[in-house]
């Protein structure tokens, strides 16, 4: 069975599961190949460097290793979630953190292109992925009720920052763009970049407009479980999808090294 929960590596309690539920509190997602996960130097500094904007508090990343390491054990494929918040008052100025470890069923790479739509919005704090999820998933939401199938997000200068749960990129030539926004740098998202680095392929990072879409060859999304779906429009613009994006993401990325929990 796929699923477990564990809170400080016990069984929570219901009152302990309520107070995580409406928490203040940020979290990395992570999928998990016989207790090994691309990317986990990237997934703790993450909760390091979160917990510490968040609750001015230290986190032991060796414990929470030993948590990951209970719910892996002999599980092969799965999913992960770590979940950090705390119980301790929000006027105190240094915060106990409390992690929650969730494990589902695992997630493959989703090929299929996507259809986008555009929406003027920018999240509290970009740079963590927190649990204040209100405004990404009303949205993704509204986009799918006018028949897209997720939103991309403009910054306050109309600019192209991140979709609702993922990264946005884009190939021209034989090079990767990325926006220059205030964005969440999602784990795949860095890994990629380390891989591509290493594998010789330029990089930018520039501002990028809606208007410059149709010059690219291909616009991609990343997250923890998509390597770079093609972007197939973005409200009534059809984009190029230039095969060659999928087959240089998945080669940069194929190369990541599996790290031990």
């Amino acid at each position: 069975m796929s699923f477990a929960l564990e809170l400080n590596g016990a069984e929570p309690s219901a009152v302990q599961l309520a107070a995580a539920a409406g928490s203040y509190g940020h979290f990395t997602a992570m999928q998990v190949r016989d207790g090994r996960v691309r990317g986990l130097e990237h997934h703790l500094t993450r909760l390091v460097t979160s917990t510490k904007l968040l609750f001015g508090s230290d986190l032991d990343t060796d414990l929470v290793r030993g948590y990951l390491r209970r719910l892996v054990v002999g599980r092969g494929a799965l999913s992960m979630r770590v979940l950090v918040f705390s119980r301790s008052s929000e006027e105190d100025p240094v915060m106990a953190p409390e992690v929650l470890v969730r494990t589902g069923p695992p997630h493959e790479h989703v090929a299929d292109p996507i259809r986008l739509r555009f929406v003027r919005y920018e999240r509290d704090l970009p740079e963590v992925k927190h649990t204040g999820t209100f405004g990404l998933i009303h949205h993704s939401r509204q986009a799918v009720l006018a028949g897209y199938e997720d939103a991309l997000f403009l910054d306050h200068s109309g600019h192209i920052s991140e979709a609702s749960i993922w990264n946005v990129g884009f190939l021209a030539g034989d090079t990767v763009v990325w926006p220059d926004a205030a964005v969440l740098p999602g784990i795949t998202h860095l890994v990629l970049r380390d891989r591509l680095a290493a594998a010789g392929v330029a990089q930018v990072t520039r501002k990028v407009h809606p208007r410059d879409l149709p010059g690219f060859d291909a616009v991609f999304l990343t997250n923890s479980e998509t390597i770079g779906r093609p972007v197939a429009s973005v409200d009534d613009v059809v984009l190029r999808n230039d095969p060659a994006a999928a087959r240089l993401l998945t080669d940069a990325y194929e190369t990541a090294h599996w790290d031990e929990i």
